[in-house]
């Protein structure tokens, strides 16, 4: 039988009015642990209080204002400047503009991407060097690539318009169009972006588990198959983040058809190819600071507005793939 253990004597009860002492490291230690996550995050939210935040509402508050280098008073107007924004049919051309090279730019890349990331997703030899040769056109400099695609697309002397000719086809002023020179602008945009794209959607592809293609192998499912019903269904959130940041980063398009437009700031003769972000430089180049803030921040409210469309449509994936 087993015997009982004696029970140990009770600590003896702490004298009243006496408080329990801590040393020196165990509050060192505790402060150590509270206090460091807000050590770390600190340097970015004081970045972004400078340079983010503090310059988005100063921007706000510019808006409201008549606001130019050439009086000491800035007469309040408030919304005034946001009322002529939106009945200037510059502005609307400019809109129009940016959405069109946009969505021909963003489309065929993400496709492109999609083909590129698929084939180096595969047993190849020398998969690094592929891997650095597809972000070379991104560290490129934009005026090194806009300077040989302007040679490219030149109306007398230009690369495509003599193998067009070759084919009986007239030659084609790439700057005078709206289409020519969006298209222009975006084929620019697409040989830039495209490889750093198609290495964000690798990275996913290959955190796609094995088995799925070794099972749909064994099925008899060709590469094409895998890719539609096993690849694209898992790094479906992957592509919304780059079908958002794509358009985000098209909505803010500048240098290229600066450049393109032989530092032209109203995107040609016609405006045919003048962007947003073009357009609020024009009117900062006017001075005119109040009118451009207030353009700057529709521009704001738009990348907002496909900001919901991607938490929208991020929520509704991660519903599909439960």
């Amino acid at each position: 039988m087993a015997t009982r253990a004696p029970d140990r004597p009770a600590a003896p009860p702490r004298p009243p009015g006496k408080r329990r002492r801590f040393n020196g490291r165990h509050w060192r230690y505790q402060a150590d642990v509270k206090g460091s996550p807000y050590a770390y995050v600190a340097p970015f939210f004081l970045l972004f209080c400078a340079f983010g935040l503090f310059p988005l509402l100063y921007t706000a508050w510019v808006s409201l204002h008549e606001w130019t280098l050439l009086q000491d008073e800035h007469e309040f107007l408030g919304l005034d400047n946001f009322i002529a924004v939106v009945q200037d049919s510059y502005f609307w051309n400019a809109t129009f503009n940016t959405l069109s090279i946009g969505f021909l730019s963003t489309a065929p890349q993400l496709l492109l991407a999609i083909w590129l990331a698929h084939l180096l997703n595969r047993p190849l030899r020398a998969q690094t060097l592929f891997r650095v040769t597809l972000l070379l056109p991104n560290v490129t400099s934009v005026v090194a690539v806009v300077v040989i695609f302007s040679q490219i697309f030149g109306r007398d002397f230009g690369l495509l318009n003599w193998v067009l000719s070759l084919f009986g086809a007239g030659e084609i002023d790439w700057r005078a169009g709206t289409g020519t020179s969006h298209i222009a602008i975006s084929t620019m945009i697409m040989w830039r972006w495209t490889g750093y794209n198609a290495l964000i959607l690798l990275a996913a592809m290959q955190a796609v588990p094995r088995e799925l293609y070794e099972a749909a192998t064994i099925d008899g499912a060709s590469n094409l198959t895998q890719l539609r019903k096993i690849t694209i269904p898992m790094i479906r959130p992957t592509m919304i983040f780059v079908v958002i940041t794509s358009t985000i980063g098209a909505m803010q398009i500048f240098a290229e058809p600066l450049l393109f437009g032989a530092y032209s700031v109203t995107g040609g003769q016609d405006r045919q190819y003048q962007t947003l972000a073009l357009f609020i430089y024009e009117n900062f180049a006017r001075l005119d600071f109040g009118y451009a803030s207030a353009i700057s921040w529709m521009m704001f409210l738009f990348i907002i507005v496909i900001a919901g469309i991607n938490f929208l449509l991020t929520s509704r994936t991660k519903g599909d793939l439960r």
